[in-house]
């Protein structure tokens, strides 16, 4: 399968493509007549990478891993320990999201116990 086939097929950015070539850790990938041909290992690393990405993982963070992952067991406790830190992280966000959420229904609480004690509820 080609770069454009693989990115048509599976809804893969030619640019995340390019990057996972250029990482060189597409060992199965081969070059024929010209064009990077894909098998279904790329394209399960390829899945792989963009889960990272949807995650919130940074180019470099991606190699990283993907670097560590295809090293296999030895280093699961890596990759790990990034998914860890990636996962505090979001959890820290969502944490915030909620104190603000928090705040915005105590201020829409008060207009609403205003109205109320005005008599201007509708």
């Amino acid at each position: 399968m080609t770069i454009y086939e693989a990115s048509e097929r599976y809804n893969i950015p030619i640019e995340i493509l390019r990057e996972y070539e250029n990482w060189g850790l597409c060992g199965e990938v081969k070059k024929v007549m010209g064009a990077w041909q894909y098998d279904n290992r790329d394209l399960e690393r390829l899945g792989m990478i963009m889960t990272l990405h949807d995650v919130g993982f940074t180019n470099e963070e991606v190699q990283t891993y993907m670097r560590l992952f295809l090293e296999g067991t030895a280093t699961e406790k890596e990759c790990l320990e990034m998914l860890n830190k990636k996962r505090g992280i979001a959890l820290d966000e969502i944490h915030f999201k909620q104190k603000q959420l928090d705040r915005l229904d105590y201020l829409r609480y008060k207009i609403q116990q205003t109205k109320k004690q005005t008599g201007q509820e509708k």
